[in-house]
């Protein structure tokens, strides 16, 4: 698995995400123009909004916004070997069906803990084990969800989530973006104990619940601040943090700059 981390100004000219890729946009979009097949059409992106291709990349035509995006490129024979052991009777091809901005809470884990590895790189990224651990991670949840075998095998592996949960606990940090979200909250939106979903959704997506809270409280706060005129104050209020010294200290260390000074280089 290859991941590749970028931030970018609006871009005039033509870009491409290629194909057998999983992209994350990171920045929300507004009148992003793409085109697949040769057919183009606009649409609105919110933060976090992944892309799947399968054979056919995808061109972006006017992209007008700042971007902050994560490709990642699957290890296809890893995907291709997983593919025999997630069968029900018949086995599944080492193909996936293409996903156009659909929220995927597993990818926005995964690639939230590959882009801390490449900002922090000086300080050692990610150990082997680890980096083997998200690939296999992905590589699973990517045939399972979008595999196009005749009859994909849906549950995924003991101590892990039942497939589609971890978008159930993301819509909850959506729906709640100002309230105290606790690991009771989480864990009864999946019906399951504390301590049960704790455990399986690491197992699931290589990062904590309060880790995966913090990293899509900071990725709106961001789009907010990019966005409008909202002080820095209401914004971080906005989005849970109740401590401003807070979530300053936090933002400065995703993002190497204050909230201020984001909106400043920015404008």
């Amino acid at each position: 698995m290859v991941s590749v981390y970028a931030v970018l100004g609006p871009q005039a000219g033509v870009t491409t995400t290629g194909a057998h890729q999983v992209g994350i946009d990171f920045s929300g979009h507004l009148g992003l123009v793409r085109e697949i097949d040769g057919r183009a059409g606009r649409h609105d992106a919110p933060p976090g909004a992944v892309y799947v291709t399968s054979r056919s990349p995808i061109t972006w035509l006017e992209v007008s916004d700042p971007t902050e995006a994560l490709e990642i490129y699957p290890d296809r024979d890893l995907v291709r070997r997983l593919a025999g052991d997630l069968r029900d009777t018949r086995p599944i091809p080492g193909e996936v069906r293409p996903s156009f901005a659909e929220p995927d809470g597993v990818v926005f884990a995964v690639a939230s803990r590959l882009r801390r590895a490449h900002l922090d790189s000086g300080a050692g990224g990610v150990t082997d084990i680890e980096a083997s651990t998200l690939a296999h991670l992905l590589a699973g949840h990517l045939l399972r969800r979008y595999g196009t075998g005749p009859v994909p095998c849906r549950r995924g592996p003991a101590g892990e989530l039942r497939p589609g949960a971890v978008d159930v606990v993301a819509e909850y940090i959506r729906a709640h973006p100002a309230d105290v979200i606790t690991l009771d909250n989480l864990a009864g939106a999946v019906s399951l104990s504390p301590y049960h979903f704790a455990r399986s959704f690491r197992a699931t997506t290589g990062m904590t619940p309060h880790a995966f809270v913090t990293e899509h409280r900071l990725m709106v706060a961001r789009d907010r601040l990019l966005r409008g005129d909202a002080s820095v104050t209401a914004i971080a209020l906005s989005v849970g943090f109740s401590n401003i010294s807070h979530f300053r200290r936090l933002f400065r260390r995703r993002y190497g700059l204050a909230p201020a000074g984001l909106r400043a280089v920015a404008r």
